[in-house]
């Protein structure tokens, strides 16, 4: 699963730190979801695309043959 995090987060001039506190995670985490590592869980995703004030569809996609 591909997303948008990186994009959205550099919209918002917000670093990888500050988007982690916000959502209660590591920076780690945003890091690894950033480099298509980590696929988050519902809930994360529905909190990152809540945060970003975007469907959660226009945050994260599927690859083919995911």
């Amino acid at each position: 699963m591909k997303n948008r995090i990186r994009v959205e987060r550099a919209e918002l001039n917000i670093t990888q730190a500050d988007l982690a506190e916000r959502i209660q995670v590591s920076r780690q985490t945003i890091n690894a979801m950033e480099s298509n590592k980590y696929v988050p869980s519902t809930i994360l995703a529905l909190k990152i695309a809540k945060l970003f004030n975007k469907p959660v569809e226009q945050i994260f996609f599927l690859e083919e043959g995911d």
